[in-house]
């Protein structure tokens, strides 16, 4: 797997660089193509008109499902409530077995051996947020520390946050040696490693422009997968930054020959929503993104309209609200 070291040379062979700089970094970043915001917004707003015919529809909110990270983020959570989130995880709609199941379950650090007990051997991931999670403000050691401990303690995948003022105020190489260090502490004793995801807080980054620089500068100090928010603040996962994350990932891929993911996480929560998301995986990145390993939701409260839409397209008429089970944050 790779270390610290091994992410920085890659890098500054990348960059073509004999040393890793906030001037290097500020130089490489600020050369990207500016983001059109007008034609960004636009072209969000065209996406959500698209009309999907009823196969199609059905596959959708399959798939929809199979993406989800099914999450609880409380400081009131419970081994019994991560219990039962688990649960709902295995078994989604009790009156259809055939219904997929989440990607993941995502729980604090300190909950991960609860999910991990209750998934057992099944195919669904535990993810833990890391990191001094949601707001990034601890020492490195700390959020390394953090890191490891999830990790030891069962967690296939890591959602840390960057540290949003070292971004703000231009001191990239701050944010690119974190998630790098990061990146290395996700490493398992055995050699294998969690998948880390890096949680960018766009609605904190103030422009479009710094969300492209976030996504290609979270893409170069080694993360899996980038993900919009911590689903904590207002704006979370918008459609618009979603289709900037998403050509960041379809242009690196081109670029370098590295396929990474994308996770909007935070305010979807219908159908409608969801699959508005989907038609834009496939048409900006393309359909190699269309699956749970490269694309995520992170919600709960969406599962339970996606089953409703699932149940009304298989019996022609809604189920009421209260057949679903309610046990999603409202933050989700």
């Amino acid at each position: 797997m790779t270390t610290s070291a091994e992410t920085t040379a890659r890098a500054r062979d990348l960059l073509g660089v004999s040393r890793l700089t906030n001037r290097s970094l500020t130089s490489w970043l600020h050369a990207l193509p500016g983001v059109d915001q007008v034609g960004c917004d636009s072209r969000a707003a065209g996406l959500r008109t698209r009309s999907i015919k009823t196969d199609s529809k059905r596959w959708a909110i399959d798939l929809a499902i199979s993406m989800i990270d099914l999450t609880t983020l409380e400081g009131a959570d419970t081994a019994g409530k991560v219990r039962g989130l688990a649960t709902r995880a295995l078994v989604p709609d009790p009156s259809d077995p055939s219904t997929p199941s989440p990607a993941a379950v995502c729980v604090y650090g300190d909950m991960v051996a609860v999910a991990r007990e209750t998934l057992g051997d099944s195919d669904i991931k535990v993810a833990a947020v890391a990191t001094a999670f949601p707001s990034g403000r601890a020492s490195l050691k700390v959020k390394l520390a953090d890191t490891k401990e999830a990790v030891a303690a069962g967690a296939d995948e890591i959602d840390m946050v960057i540290d949003r003022g070292a971004f703000l105020a231009g001191d990239y190489l701050t944010v690119f040696n974190q998630i790098a260090a990061v990146k290395e502490a996700c490493i398992r004793a055995d050699g294998s490693a969690a998948r880390l995801k890096v949680i960018m807080e766009t609605g904190e980054l103030v422009t479009y422009d710094n969300v492209r620089r976030a996504s290609w500068l979270s893409m170069l100090a080694g993360g899996d997968f980038i993900k919009t928010s911590t689903g904590k603040i207002n704006p979370a996962a918008t459609l618009p930054v979603t289709l900037i994350m998403l050509e960041a990932v379809r242009d690196w891929r081109d670029e370098f020959d590295e396929q990474i993911g994308v996770k909007p996480a935070g305010g979807i929560r219908t159908s409608k929503e969801a699959i508005s998301f989907l038609v834009a995986v496939s048409e900006v990145a393309g359909e190699d993104w269309l699956t749970n390993e490269w694309f995520r939701f992170g919600a709960s409260s969406l599962l339970n309209d996606l089953i409703l839409q699932r149940q009304r397209m298989a019996l022609g008429v809604y189920s009421g609200s209260d057949y679903i089970a309610d046990d999603a944050p409202s933050a989700y």
